[in-house]
């Protein structure tokens, strides 16, 4: 959906497009912790493929949740499918939805931004919250790759 190239990690290729000039203010290597983020959640799974981070701002999301969720006003994080084996799928971020929430809830922009990543990352992978049992193999899965990138749980209080 959102295209891109990138290098390479035992199978899986995580492209980041920078829509939004402000992620580098926020982030300054905002693309390589994207990358991280999501090769960590994938590598959870044993996914291989190619997946592709857009940094966007509020109102693209707002447009991509109103044309894919049917709901009018921005969002986080969304996830939208792969079209085939080696396309595992994209994510999408809002820039002033992630920073509002992590400063809302006492946590470094960091953090909060590698955990949303990973998020939609294992969303691609097949995760999903619908129940209360794939909800806690999710935050299990999310907690266990933001360990790996030496950040905390993010399901363990504030300044996460």
């Amino acid at each position: 959906m959102f295209g891109g190239t990138a290098p390479e990690d035992a199978g899986l290729t995580v492209s980041v497009v920078l829509e939004a000039p402000g992620w580098r203010r926020a982030l300054p290597r905002v693309e390589a912790l994207a990358r991280r983020a999501a090769t960590a959640a994938l590598a959870e799974s044993g996914s291989t493929g190619h997946v592709t981070v857009l940094l966007a701002d509020d109102r693209v999301l707002k447009r991509l949740n109103a044309e894919h969720r049917g709901q009018e006003k921005p969002t986080n994080v969304l996830s939208f499918p792969g079209y085939g084996p080696e396309h595992l799928g994209d994510i999408a971020l809002a820039l002033g939805v992630v920073a509002r929430e992590a400063k809302a809830a006492g946590k470094r922009l960091a953090a909060h931004f590698a955990h949303l990543v990973a998020h939609g990352a294992l969303h691609l992978a097949g995760h999903d919250h619908l129940t209360a049992g794939d909800a806690r193999r999710m935050e299990r899965a999310e907690a266990r790759a933001l360990h790996r990138l030496g950040l905390p749980n993010p399901w363990r209080g504030a300044g996460a």
